[in-house]
């Protein structure tokens, strides 16, 4: 019969520990970065308001900073106590619909911003889409090797949320001629189209 190995100490399974430390170190550092990012953008928005002239775009600063903020406290909550939040995450809706401005028209080219008086609304609205791609990606990086359950899926949950939004100032920016949609020439559009074929068969089960 063959002698059996101690147990080894250095490890636990979760079950065996609290929800509120079971927490890995690398989950714990993207958690921190992905946070830090989110902070980045609530914070930054606290200064744009102060600047932006388009009311529209004010109210919808307005309306994102709000979400961002719940958004924030359901993270923290989950992350400082292992389990459901308070309040679990909400979905973002925009009230926008899905309508798209395709084309293109020439400008002026454009240049870096040499003073507060040359920042306007397009830089502003290409702020807040810089934030929320940033947060996005970073939730996304986080959730996928998040060991706490709940934290995993409040990060994952919150993903489609911060796409919705930067979906919405992207539809503000494209109304505004801020973000020009070209279109390939339709020839050249049906071969990309028509580059792929479906799998002939029936998927298993």
């Amino acid at each position: 019969m063959f002698n059996q190995q101690p147990q080894n100490q250095n490890f636990k399974d979760s079950s065996e520990m609290p929800a509120e430390i079971s927490h890995g170190g690398h989950e714990l550092f993207d958690s921190h970065e992905a946070i830090d990012g989110l902070v980045g953008a609530l914070e930054h928005s606290v200064m744009y308001e102060q600047h932006i002239q388009d009311p529209e775009l004010k109210q919808l600063l307005s309306r994102q900073k709000s979400y961002l903020t719940q958004m924030y406290n359901t993270i923290i909550d989950a992350l400082q106590t292992g389990q459901e939040p308070a309040v679990k995450t909400q979905t973002y809706n925009m009230p926008y619909g899905n309508d798209t401005i395709y084309g293109m028209e020439a400008s002026q080219p454009k240049t870096p911003a040499q003073s507060m008086n040359e920042i306007n609304d397009s830089s502003y609205s290409s702020f807040m889409m810089g934030h929320l791609k940033s947060c996005a990606s970073h939730f996304t990086t986080t959730a996928l090797e998040t060991t706490n359950p709940v934290l995993r899926r409040v990060f994952a949950d919150s993903i489609p949320n911060l796409i919705e939004m930067a979906y919405e100032i992207f539809l503000y920016q494209n109304k505004n001629k801020y973000y020009q949609v070209p279109q390939l020439k339709q020839e050249d559009m049906d071969i990309y189209i028509n580059s792929f074929g479906k799998v002939q068969g029936q998927m298993p089960h």
